[in-house]
């Protein structure tokens, strides 16, 4: 299976679930319902879209629990949120988006607010006191602490305030390519003592191969990221979290409407690039990253932990129901 800790549509009514068959049957996704721009009433319409889409169309399954989860003949369909701006400041709504399926939430997503700081700010200080009580209600509900997009500091305080593991979703490593959003060898390492993953993304940007031909490289390049984080902290601790955007030509316009949730670091090497579900799986003419992981003398069970069966595990211990 593939697990997908982390994938995106468009966050407009025009977006179809449809097309997150790309991904092969009995795979798990994890796709987005917000960010900074949203707030709870567009991430509730969100949701309510896309639930009913996945509801209508024998493909995919909606996840409650665990359980429905590995059916060999449907997508596993959560949800995730990437910054606290949905909640409305209620703690409250965690518990009824957890309802709704969210099974991950970051808290701020690369600017500071009211939870904390992020990935692009000047300054870092890390959660702020609701943000620590945001993890805490995390860990109540059952939902992943996720560290994605986070300041340094904040990650490493999620790691410190969390009962339970916690996760990057969709993070890179700062030793093989220099940005700020990917992180820092003492945030995976504290991420792992948490007994958490680390999801290795594929956007070109994070990996340093952002042309627009580097398809190959950037699968590639994910490849180093993953050997690079399990020769860090092992094996049990790294997964998948590619970031892939449907459509990413609609990203990059959410990316020019809203600059102040991002930066000059997004654009600077021009629009965004992705390694999508076929490039992961070898359907693109070159190999997949299960391939690239074989070539590199991983056995059969090492990459399906990687491939899916780290995140599983985690869900298994975070997870309620």
């Amino acid at each position: 299976m593939i697990w997908e800790q982390h994938c995106c549509l468009p966050l407009r009514h025009s977006a179809r679930i449809e097309d997150l068959a790309r991904y092969p049957l009995g795979s798990y996704l994890s796709v987005n319902v917000g960010y900074s721009a949203q707030d709870t009433a567009d991430s509730l319409a969100l949701l309510t879209r896309f639930r009913a889409q996945a509801a209508a169309d024998p493909r995919f399954r909606l996840v409650a629990s665990l359980d429905d989860i590995g059916d060999p003949d449907r997508i596993a369909l959560a949800f995730d949120l990437e910054d606290s701006r949905p909640l409305g400041g209620d703690l409250d709504n965690v518990a009824m988006f957890y309802g709704l399926g969210v099974r991950s939430l970051l808290p701020t997503y690369n600017h500071a607010n009211a939870a904390g700081c992020g990935c692009m700010d000047a300054e870092d200080t890390g959660l702020t006191a609701y943000g620590k009580d945001l993890v805490r209600a995390l860990n109540e509900v059952g939902m992943f602490a996720d560290g994605a997009h986070c300041s340094a500091r904040t990650g490493l305080d999620i790691a410190a305030h969390t009962t339970a593991p916690m996760i990057y979703s969709h993070a890179n490593f700062a030793a093989l390519w220099e940005h700020p959003r990917n992180i820092t060898d003492e945030q995976a390492r504290a991420c792992a003592a948490t007994g958490g993953v680390i999801g290795v993304n594929g956007v070109g940007i994070f990996l340093g191969h952002n042309e627009p031909g580097a398809r190959a490289e950037r699968v590639a390049a994910m490849v180093d990221h993953i050997c690079y984080g399990v020769d860090l902290v092992g094996v049990d601790h790294i997964g998948l979290g590619s970031d892939i955007s449907f459509d990413g030509a609609e990203f990059n316009d959410e990316i020019r409407d809203n600059p102040g949730a991002f930066s000059d670091w997004y654009t600077r090497w021009g629009p965004l690039q992705w390694v999508p579900p076929e490039d992961l799986l070898g359907r693109s003419g070159f190999p997949g990253i299960d391939d690239l992981l074989a070539d590199r003398g991983f056995r059969a069970d090492e990459r399906a932990k990687i491939l899916g069966g780290n995140f599983h595990r985690v869900a298994a211990r975070v997870w309620a129901g």
